[in-house]
């Protein structure tokens, strides 16, 4: 491109003094013959600065031209509506999507989520008649968060692989009913804690990190025990993807089950909704000495490249609209590794919010929002528009 410049530079140069030289022996012509005084000279040189713009305007003029024709038209290549496909380095497709599900313990249960438009809590008995369409459709994945409403919750989170727990249940029934569907399961203790953190606390309330690591390999363990395809710790305990590994490996399922980590998990304001319908909103403070600060990307990289060294098989980013920036510093530093991102509970509220009120269409939104994830280097979606796209793709 720069060779091609500079030729382009160097013909309208000489063209430029082609002109001028031509103007010159205009002169020349003119006072050949004729009263050769000072005063002609005069005069004619006078017009000089008049010839030379309008040679200039022709140059400029032709410059002009020739860029627009070489590097300044864009649109002609995205003039049907098959080349505007082509622009996209990778399109959407059903198999992109994983849907996040709530498993109660009551396994009857259909309760709707007022603060995420749309969604339930599910229990057992009903995952067929609510799975079952959606499979018809394409959902090829699904990730599963248990919602223990009946359960005795304690500090260890001993609830989180009880073998008549929802999450175990859930596994097995799935793996029975559809065969083909893939399941994977957050591993987390918040749910089941009595205090809501996600590790085990010290007593001044800070996490204690070896036990939380430890308890969080137990429990990953226990859904690869249960058919789980995918382990996916959502905790951001330090060294909790390598214990993970390690138990999986040491059990024989190091070779079977996928571990898909919660990288770069932040410390966001979006996740209002999941806590309501999970019910795993902290007892007192917060998340922030575990979750990363919003602002922190050098640390969300550092957390990405110590992931892939402790064995991580997926990478995830999470919230995935405010850190695209980050999905992108993971598809560079894990190019290796599928990239997952988190459409979180607050972006799906917030963009069903805004359709409601008119403000744009819901359909081009989503479509929008989530190709943005996509154009950063996301090869894996949870996204609760899930359903929907299965419709939408088809068209």
């Amino acid at each position: 491109m720069y060779l091609r410049q500079t030729k382009i530079c160097s013909v309208f140069m000489h063209f430029s003094i082609l002109i001028k030289n031509r103007v010159f022996l205009h002169i020349d012509q003119e006072l050949s013959g004729r009263d050769t005084s000072k005063m002609a000279w005069r005069r004619h040189l006078s017009t000089l600065p008049l010839r030379l713009s309008f040679t200039r305007q022709i140059t400029n003029s032709s410059i002009s031209r020739v860029g627009m024709q070489v590097s300044s038209i864009l649109q002609g290549g995205y003039a049907h509506p098959l080349s505007r496909k082509w622009q996209s380095r990778r399109s959407l497709e059903k198999s992109m999507f994983m849907y996040p599900i709530f498993i109660t313990d009551d396994p009857t249960a259909k309760v709707d989520i007022p603060t995420l438009p749309g969604q339930s809590r599910w229990g057992v008995d009903r995952l067929e008649e609510f799975l079952g369409p959606l499979v018809k459709k394409g959902l090829s994945s699904v990730i599963l968060f248990g919602v223990p409403l009946n359960a005795q919750k304690d500090e260890k989170g001993t609830p989180a692989d009880d073998s008549n727990g929802p999450v175990i249940q859930a596994i097995k029934r799935i793996r029975e009913t559809f065969p083909s569907l893939y399941v994977a399961a957050d591993v987390c203790l918040c749910e089941y804690t009595s205090h809501g953190h996600c590790g085990i606390l010290n007593h001044d309330h800070t996490i204690n990190t070896q036990p939380s690591v430890e308890r969080i390999a137990e429990v990953a363990l226990s859904y690869a025990e249960a058919g789980v395809h995918c382990v996916a710790p959502s905790d951001m305990m330090d060294g909790r993807i390598l214990s993970i590994k390690r138990r999986l490996i040491d059990s024989g399922f190091g070779n079977k089950v996928t571990l898909m980590s919660y990288s770069a998990k932040f410390a966001s304001g979006l996740y209002g909704p999941f806590r309501d319908a999970a019910g795993s909103a902290p007892s007192f403070g917060d998340r922030k000495c575990y979750q990363l600060p919003p602002q922190a990307k050098g640390l969300a990289r550092r957390a990405i490249i110590r992931d892939v060294n402790e064995g991580a098989d997926i990478i995830m980013v999470k919230p995935a609209l405010p850190y695209l920036d980050v999905i992108a510093d993971a598809a560079e530093l894990a190019a290796d590794h599928p990239i997952a991102c988190y459409q979180v509970s607050g972006e799906y509220a917030m963009v069903v919010a805004g359709a409601n009120a008119g403000v744009y269409d819901l359909k081009s939104m989503a479509f929008e929002t989530t190709e943005s994830m996509v154009r950063a280097g996301a090869t894996i979606i949870l996204s609760y528009f899930t359903p929907q796209f299965l419709d939408w793709l088809d068209v």
